[in-house]
């Protein structure tokens, strides 16, 4: 057996294809564009991370097509090794490791019951990542994130993804297998709600109480394994199913889990995609349908369905980059379960959630956005019962607010943020919302955010 450094591998012709535009495109979004990312993928690709991000997690064309080829573009040397004219194994030669610290500072409008109206969190999340190619064809994003509430480290976002081409009619065909732990990680797009705006957000302020399941519910507690395929560059569509991981619980399932998905929960995801000139427009629908043991392994369950519908549109817009995205969820459920076990008055609500929000990433190294959300639902005055600042007085799910924020990105790998949010209804009231004489002002947030990566 021989070992070798070889410099950029490029064995398949598709991904030979797929590197050389990906370079152009680097290239042109390079002279205009100030961001950061994982700096293991920089020190793959040789590219600056900018290549990748608009303003992380903000994907560029090239970096959507970087993950959707399965984070497997290599610009940098790598180790090959091989036997009898075959090769045994091919890995990058620098382990792809790397790192993020966020540290805060918040301040609420008025403080909680029994404790501060400001918080400092260093750290707010220290990170490590695992990510990059692992083979020719399958790379991963792997995350470790410590809580410093619960003083542990454990596994956040997490996926391993295998892509390939083929052609199809005269036209590209990129198709690839996602097995990952959070419904819509898989997603290249800002849209929808695992990589949606706002990017990061305090961990101390209060938030509303509810919102529908795709939203983050399921994130790291859950295995899903998916099929994909991007046709012509044109249009994207995608399948998966979920079935319950939950951390920090016995093995096999027992009456210890809650929230258990019952069988396997179906995700799917199709987008519609065009460019032209220097803009370009995505729109497309995604969803989740589940039924969730509330508690233990049997019995009755409650099930959702969500639809979701999104859009995003860039403009390279007066020297910087002008990208504005938009969504909507609604959520019908089922709650069996639930209502089974007097925890609600009806078995049958809706929840419905709109997010729209407009970034402007400057050629100086300053972003600024704004975004709106409303969250509204029935009205269950058991479900959505009176409480001390995460309650509701009438039983309405009802919340909305704005979001303000600015940026200052000095380096690559480096970001601080100044943001402020504004609640005009806050669990289904605008004052005395939680018949403890809470107001949704009250709630409003100032958040001061730095983040480095490396």
């Amino acid at each position: 057996m021989k070992l070798r450094t070889r410099y950029n591998p490029a064995d398949a012709t598709g991904r030979s294809l797929m590197l050389v535009v990906a370079l152009i495109g680097a290239v042109v979004i390079l002279s205009s564009s100030n961001s950061y990312a994982i700096p293991s993928y920089a020190r793959q690709t040789g590219l600056a991370c900018s290549a990748c991000h608009y303003n992380f997690p903000q994907l560029t064309p090239f970096g959507r097509l970087f993950k959707l080829n399965g984070y497997t573009m290599v610009g940098s040397p790598t180790l090959v090794a091989s036997h009898d004219k075959s090769k045994d194994l091919q890995i990058l030669k620098d382990f792809p490791f790397s790192a993020m610290v966020m540290s805060s500072y918040t301040a609420v409008s008025k403080a909680t019951p029994g404790a501060e109206a400001s918080a400092t969190q260093f750290p707010q999340q220290l990170s490590f990542f695992l990510s990059g190619e692992l083979t020719p064809n399958l790379g991963s994003y792997i995350q470790l994130t410590y809580d410093p509430s619960a003083g542990t480290i454990g596994m956040d976002m997490a996926e391993f993804r295998y892509a390939n081409h083929t052609m199809l009619a005269g036209k590209d065909l990129l198709y690839g297998i996602t097995l990952n732990n959070n419904p819509t990680m898989e997603d290249v797009w800002n849209s929808t709600p695992a990589w949606g705006f706002p990017y990061a957000s305090s961990a101390s302020a209060p938030t509303p109480s509810w919102s529908p399941i795709i939203d983050g519910a399921f994130s790291g507690n859950v295995l899903g394994l998916g099929v994909y395929g991007l046709y012509d560059n044109l249009l994207y569509v995608g399948v998966s199913g979920y079935h319950s991981a939950i951390q920090g619980v016995s093995y096999p399932a027992d009456n210890t889990w809650t929230d258990n998905i019952k069988g396997v929960s179906p995700y799917w995801r199709v987008a519609l995609q065009h460019s032209w000139s220097k803009q370009y427009i995505e729109v497309g629908t995604f969803g989740l349908a589940t039924g969730v043991f509330p508690a233990g392994i049997s019995g009755p369950t409650d099930k959702y369905t969500d639809v979701g519908f999104d859009a995003q549109y860039e403009n390279a817009l007066g020297g910087g980059e002008l990208i504005a995205h938009a969504s909507y969820i609604t959520e019908n459920q089922s709650l069996n379960a639930t209502y089974v076990g007097g925890g609600s008055s009806s078995n049958s609500l809706t929840l419905n959630m709109f997010k729209v929000d407009a970034n402007y990433n400057f050629s100086a190294p300053f972003a600024v956005a704004l975004g709106y959300f409303t969250t509204s639902g029935k009205t269950d005055p058991v479900l959505y019962a009176p409480g001390a600042v995460t309650g509701s007085a009438n039983g309405s799910p009802n919340s909305s607010g704005i979001i303000g924020q600015l940026s200052y990105i000095p380096w690559l790998n480096t970001q601080f943020t100044l943001q402020y949010v504004a609640y005009s209804e806050f669990n289904g009231g605008s004052t005395n919302y939680d018949d403890f004489g809470r107001n949704a002002s009250d709630n409003n947030t100032l958040y001061l955010l730095t983040w480095f990566a490396f």
